[in-house]
């Protein structure tokens, strides 16, 4: 009883970040939703062996194996596309109504999906654990198990190599 109790507080408090992350590195709905369930399935046969301090670590790390796997299998399948999470912007007009805005808003959007799925694995689930899905620095060295340096490295290679398709882009549009 006290098993389900604390594994159904740890799925409530972190079931939308492994999910987003599987998300952005499948690029799939229905397939980040079978590794979400998969990683939880794990979480409940090894539920003794993890502190409940070492969860966190262990669940990204074991989603991002799932969906390194996943992309194994996948390779030489087309890239699906993926949506960025809708951030409303409340200035006192609904911005969706004017169709300029809208579409320029969906073509960035676009543009950095696929600027974010062309980069490298390593830079990829960095940035997307850093960036998108609000993890720390350690979280993401325990997690991915390389060392606090190189996830500092990634993190800045992929921001840039971002910056700089997302100049092109600012110069494609004016």
């Amino acid at each position: 009883m006290l098993k389900q109790i604390k594994y159904n507080s740890l799925i409530s408090q972190l079931k939308d970040k492994i999910f987003n992350y599987a998300l952005y590195m499948v690029n799939n709905q229905m397939d980040a939703e079978d590794i979400t369930q998969d990683v939880f399935i794990k979480l409940w046969n090894n539920f003794e062996k993890i502190k409940l301090i070492k969860a966190k670590p262990w669940l990204l790390k074991t989603t991002h194996n799932l969906c390194i796997d996943y992309l194994r299998k996948r390779k030489n399948q087309m890239n699906r596309s993926v949506e960025i999470q809708e951030n409303t912007i409340s200035n006192g007009r609904d911005i969706l109504s004017d169709p300029e805005i809208n579409y320029r808003r969906n073509m960035l959007k676009e543009r950095i999906n696929n600027s974010i799925k062309k980069l490298p694995d390593n830079m990829k689930s960095v940035f997307v654990l850093y960036e998108i899905e609000g993890f720390k620095y350690r979280e993401i060295s325990k997690a991915l198990d390389v060392p606090l340096n190189s996830v500092k490295v990634y993190l800045l290679r992929a921001r840039k190599k971002l910056q700089e398709d997302l100049r092109e882009f600012k110069y494609e549009n004016g």
